[in-house]
């Protein structure tokens, strides 16, 4: 089995995990219903590009 010959170094292994990291979400603010929401996602409240594309459903137990 092979066994490098020299330690890596702190800055070799920061420089080839630079591209590991966290994106972030694509949020884009909704102008129908004036609030933030996942760019290509229907809103929570049922828009999508300005049309109601979900009814909203509502609980009257």
């Amino acid at each position: 089995m092979a066994v490098p010959a020299r330690k890596t170094s702190k800055q070799k292994k920061r420089q080839r995990r630079g591209h590991i990291k966290l994106s972030q979400p694509n949020i884009q603010f909704d102008a129908t219903t004036g609030e933030y929401r996942m760019s290509h996602h229907v809103s929570a409240k049922g828009y999508y590009k300005g049309q109601q594309v979900v009814a909203n459903q509502t609980n009257n137990d």
